[in-house]
């Protein structure tokens, strides 16, 4: 941004206000997604790195406005308590699968999401986590409904108190 402005500077030319608000936008959206907890999570013989969304503002934000996201990465979602649960796919640019989780780390529902959709995807029961990859990975590693996810009580206990 600096370099950006001493060369509109110099040239005499200043930039359009639209366009010094959208790079501030996208530097603010990407410092926003830099700064959330990311940690380790073991599922289905592989190593996953899951960004944490544990807050009211992390969980509302969750992947959106992302052009991708690496094969085993994805974003865990925590809520404080046991509740029914929904995702959608508003400003998401990614396809992406959630696996729906209870307190037992016990996956009830996997559901698969659409770009930019308004749908809504319920979880099938009270839900204290939510799971988002890239659509189709809990399908090709032969991870369903039922499953345990037993590496995600490592993760938590590892978690600092507010993440």
């Amino acid at each position: 941004m600096t370099a950006a402005f001493h060369v509109c500077r110099r040239a005499g030319r200043w930039p359009a206000a639209p366009a010094i608000v959208l790079v501030l936008g996208l530097l603010l959206c990407a410092g926003a997604a830099a700064e959330l907890p990311v940690a380790e999570l073991n599922l289905a013989d592989r190593v996953l790195t899951v960004e944490i969304a544990a807050t009211p503002e992390t969980m509302s934000r969750g992947l959106m406005f992302r052009d991708s996201m690496p094969e085993h990465h994805g974003m865990l979602f925590i809520w404080p308590r046991d509740q029914m649960v929904a995702m959608w796919m508003k400003n998401t640019r990614i396809p992406l699968s959630v696996a729906f989780i209870d307190r037992d780390f016990r996956i009830l529902n996997i559901a698969r999401m659409e770009p930019h959709s308004l749908e809504i995807h319920p979880s099938a029961g009270a839900a204290r986590y939510a799971l988002e990859l890239n659509q189709g990975w809990f399908e090709r590693h032969g991870v369903t409904a039922g499953d345990s996810i037993d590496g995600l009580g490592r993760l938590l206990s590892e978690l600092p108190e507010d993440p």
